[in-house]
C-alpha cells in the first residue's frame, strides 16, 4: 500500500487578489533550489490517524503554527513516489516571519553515516497562484489547481 500524506492548504484574499500559503524544505539538499521545490505543508499519517487530525498535527510541526477553523477536502493526488497527499484548503492568514520548524536528522552527505540536523522547512511564503504553480513541486501542482477549481465553483 502506498504511504499516505495529509496537508493544507492555506489561502488568503489579499489587495492583489488570492494568494496560497508554501514552505521550502529545509537543509543542504533543497538550500539553493527554488522553482519546483516548495511544498504545502504535510506530513505521513501515522497508522488509525484521522487525516485531517493528521494534516492539522503536520502544520503545526513544520510551521509552529496550530490552524483553527473547518478544513474543506481538495482530494487525494498520486505523487510521482507512488505517496498519496490527502490535500485540505483552509482560508485563514499566517506569518511566514513566524514560522518555526521542528527539526529532522538526515545523512549528509549522503552515504558517508554522518548524521545532521536539519529544520523540517526553512522558510515559508505568500504567492499569487501563477507564481505557486511554478514555485511547488510537480506532483503538488494539481492541489493548488484543485482549490482554484474549488473556490471558482464556489463563486457560481
Amino acid at each position: 500500500m502506498p504511504k499516505r500524506s495529509a496537508g493544507i492548504l492555506i489561502y488568503r484574499r489579499a489587495g492583489n487578489g488570492l494568494e496560497v500559503f508554501l514552505v521550502h524544505p529545509g537543509g543542504p539538499f533543497w538550500t539553493k533550489k527554488d522553482a519546483g521545490a516548495w511544498s504545502i505543508p504535510k506530513g505521513e499519517i501515522d497508522a488509525g490517524e484521522d487525516p485531517e487530525g493528521a494534516a492539522r498535527r503536520e502544520f503545526k510541526e513544520e510551521t509552529g503554527m496550530a490552524l483553527t477553523g473547518e478544513l474543506a477536502p481538495l482530494g487525494v493526488f498520486a505523487q510521482p513516489s507512488g505517496k498519496r497527499v490527502l490535500a485540505f484548503a483552509l482560508e485563514g492568514d499566517a506569518d511566514p516571519s513566524a514560522v518555526t520548524s521542528n527539526y529532522c536528522q538526515i545523512e549528509w552527505p549522503p552515504r558517508t553515516g554522518r548524521m545532521i540536523a536539519i529544520p523540517e522547512i526553512d522558510r515559508a511564503g505568500w504567492f499569487p497562484p501563477d507564481e505557486a504553480l511554478a514555485k511547488i513541486v510537480k506532483g503538488q501542482r494539481p492541489i493548488i489547481e484543485a482549490l482554484l477549481a474549488k473556490l471558482a465553483g464556489a463563486a457560481k
